[in-house]
């Protein structure tokens, strides 16, 4: 195995049928005159619970590990992906994202378990509250805080039915390769719940 460290996070895949409501959605966001959004493929779309960095390959074992300790007792739940939002908000986004419902203090749990137990492999615990979403689009650095309204408005203007039901059933190590053509993802490991 080479030594050549690897971007990865812990994330839960979401199911093509939510993909392909995502990729339904941002059709209808889309605007040519939008040439300041960057969307994000929908393939590369998931639910990061932790941003692990660059790792050296020899750690995936003990990660992997990490992961399934944490997972231990947890059962298969239900989420909901629902309502569209920006951060910091949809008058100046910077960041689109659909929200998430459902069984979300399950989740919380799980991803507190994950951050105490990877803080001895040298991870840093997160300091910020986890605010469980999925990313949409990024508005590019340049843009002006005319175009950001703009796009808000439009955002805000659109009636979008959002919701997608799916069930969480495990939790993947994800790599992810930036490539020229936009980041590659491939799952290193992977641990599913018990029912």
């Amino acid at each position: 195995m080479s030594n050549e460290h690897i971007r990865s996070f812990i994330a839960i895949e979401l199911p093509e049928e939510v993909r392909a409501g995502l990729r339904r959605l941002q059709a209808e966001l889309k605007l040519p005159q939008h040439s300041f959004v960057k969307w994000v493929a929908p393939g590369g779309i998931h639910l990061t619970l932790k941003f692990l960095g660059n790792i050296p390959p020899q750690k995936i074992t003990e990660i992997s590990r990490v992961m399934e300790q944490a997972s231990q007792g947890i059962s298969p739940f239900q989420l909901e992906v629902t309502e569209i939002g920006a951060f910091p908000n949809l008058r100046q986004p910077r960041v689109l994202w659909v929200g998430i419902r459902g069984e979300v203090d399950k989740m919380v749990a799980w991803q507190q378990r994950i951050d105490i137990g990877l803080a001895p492999l040298a991870f840093a615990k997160e300091t910020r509250p986890f605010t469980p979403h999925l990313t949409l689009a990024r508005l590019r650095e340049g843009c002006s805080a005319r175009d950001r309204r703009d796009f808000g408005e439009t955002v805000a203007k659109t009636p979008i039915e959002v919701s997608y039901n799916f069930n969480v059933i495990g939790l993947s190590l994800m790599k992810s390769q930036l490539l020229p053509g936009g980041a590659v993802y491939s799952r290193l490991a992977e641990v599913q719940l018990k029912s």
